[in-house]
């Protein structure tokens, strides 16, 4: 799980490294919020043409290569984008990395299947997605001491892009030398620890597959795996519209150097770490998920809302945007949940990819759509309204999920 949180660190550091980039990046070459918003988003049309693939791979071929291969290219393309110059660069390199990262996410929460028994995986989920914030916290500090060097004729806001990409090149080296696909293969376990987990894993697949006579291409169309769909969809046009556009909200809000505030963007994050891990420990204690994954959405669009409908300084702008991010990213160890611990690994996987797929199309609406309302009205308030009914659709979506989905699988929908 360390290894994994790592992973997706440098993964999710690389998707969002361009929204401190855009403090200097926007002004050099001469790029609007709305040519802003559309790059930032468009990231999510490559992404989800390989979500399925990339699931489905990691559950019949292998987690290691697929992690090594993904990780090995995206690094150089993340890295490449720091030499762009025009729009029609900075839409293509983001395209490009949206293609090469996507298998990545839908393929880990696949392999914890392959880890985590289901009574464990809200926990192990959340233990994993906490690299989110975590990667805020990381990235605010590294960006911001970035973001002041001048070398070679090149801006800071190059650099940081240049020398952000690397990591993910030495973690798909160091995946293919540390990851192994199944407990049986993992030398650090004790032959009792590997035989036990097996004897779990497996019979816990048995009992789901029993449930859940439903092939991989059919489960795409379950009225279920669709509303997880709409939820994801939901929650990631509220957290890349949030995660994407909070330096530059930050910085109109008082004027704030470019140095405060990408160290303020991390406090958010702060709060958002312990929140995320114990709605996941809740959520298993109490082997429940919806409303553990619509109750964060809904606080967070009730402080976004408070902060569309009334002016603040800094101080309470920062306590409603923590309350706000916490309450996206909470959401998620439960909502992850669902799929894997409800279908068989087969179908799983495949359910897995679609949402991962047709809910990530929320990080290219959110981003493009808070970026075009502040192009028209000089102001973020539009973006924030777009954000509220993102989480409000979110949490309808995953209270619509069936209670028990895996007695009904099998059944016509």
């Amino acid at each position: 799980m360390p290894f994994l949180f790592l992973l997706y660190v440098v993964a999710y550091i690389d998707r969002i490294n361009i929204s401190f980039a855009s403090l200097q990046m926007t002004g050099a070459l001469g790029f609007s919020d709305k040519v802003f918003g559309l790059g930032s988003g468009i990231f999510f049309v490559g992404y989800v043409a390989l979500g399925i693939p990339g699931a489905l791979l990691v559950e019949r071929w292998s987690a290691r290569k697929v992690m090594t291969a993904t990780m090995l290219v995206w690094g150089c393309v993340a890295s490449a984008t720091g030499l762009i110059h025009t729009e029609t660069q900075f839409y293509t390199m983001r395209v490009l990395l949206g293609v090469t990262e996507a298998a990545f996410f839908p393929g880990v929460i696949t392999y914890l299947g392959h880890w985590y028994r289901a009574a464990d995986r809200a926990k192990a989920v959340a233990m994993f997605m906490i690299a989110i914030p975590a990667s805020q916290v990381i990235a605010s500090p590294i960006s911001a001491m970035l973001l002041k060097v001048h070398w070679l004729g090149l801006g800071g806001w190059r650099w940081l892009l240049l020398l952000e990409g690397a990591p993910a090149m030495l973690c798909g080296i160091a995946s293919w030398m540390y990851l192994t696909d199944r407990p049986g293969q993992a030398h650090w376990l004790d032959a009792q620890e590997r035989e036990w987990l097996e004897a779990e894993l497996i019979r816990e697949r048995e009992q789901a597959a029993a449930h859940t006579p439903i092939s991989p291409w059919r489960v795409l169309w379950h009225r279920d795996v669709l509303l997880c769909a709409g939820a994801y969809f939901g929650g990631t046009a509220a957290n890349y519209g949030f995660s994407l556009w909070l330096p530059k909200i930050l910085q109109r809000l008082e004027g704030l150097s470019t140095t405060e505030t990408t160290l303020l963007t991390a406090i958010p994050a702060l709060v958002a770490i312990p929140a995320m891990l114990e709605t996941g420990r809740l959520s298993d204690r109490a082997a429940e998920r919806r409303w553990h994954a619509a109750v964060p959405r809904l606080i967070a669009g009730a402080a976004l809302a408070v902060l569309a409908l009334r002016s603040a300084g800094v101080g309470l702008a920062l306590a409603l945007l923590s309350i706000a991010f916490a309450g996206i990213v909470a959401a998620y160890p439960p909502l992850w949940a669902i799929p894997s611990t409800t279908l068989g690994a087969v179908a799983a996987a495949a359910s897995i990819g679609l949402i991962n797929s047709v809910g990530n199309l929320g990080g290219f609406a959110g981003p493009y759509l808070v970026g075009l309302f502040s192009d028209r009205n000089g102001n973020y308030l539009g973006g924030l309204w777009v954000m509220v009914a993102s989480l409000v659709v979110s949490a309808i979506c995953v209270l619509l999920v069936r209670k028990h989905p895996k007695e009904l699988a099998g059944k016509r929908v």
